[in-house]
């Protein structure tokens, strides 16, 4: 879908076709219920979500795109990988979802994606955490001349 560079979400949203505005605003209400402490900003030309100001790779949490027939949700693996039974309808990719414009938007599938990704984020700085402790705690054991 050929949509001009937007500044903002808002833009992105106004700028598409009026008939899927709607659904557009629906993937983005969800998205920000489900992870209010978010920074919502734009990359890649689409609405980009990223951790608490986090930067890099790691920070990202999801984007959505308008395609031609559908909406495209990018989730960082493996959300997809770990809810393919329930995707099993959806066209998906190891990072991507569409969800088809002439179909309801699965809003509790989309948050659920999400509180996932959020999981999985968070799972990771636990383990960065614990990673981080377990070497300190090992240096102060055996410390090294």
């Amino acid at each position: 879908m050929e949509m001009k560079l937007a500044q903002n979400v808002e833009d992105f949203i106004a700028a598409a076709p009026t008939d899927v505005q709607s659904k557009l605003n629906e993937v983005r209400a969800a998205i920000r219920e489900v992870a209010p402490d978010i920074i919502e900003s734009i990359s890649y030309g689409m609405p980009f979500y990223s951790y608490r100001g986090e930067t890099g790779i790691n920070a990202r949490l999801c984007y959505f795109a308008l395609l031609k027939r559908s909406i495209g949700l990018y989730l960082r693996p493996p959300v997809i990988e770990d809810h393919k039974e329930e995707l099993a309808s959806y066209k998906t990719t190891k990072s991507a979802i569409q969800l088809p414009l002439d179909e309801p938007v699965p809003i509790s599938l989309i948050k659920e994606l999400v509180r996932d990704g959020i999981r999985n984020h968070n799972a990771g700085e636990d383990n960065l955490h614990a990673k981080v402790r377990k070497s300190r705690t090992s240096q102060a054991k055996y410390p090294t001349r």
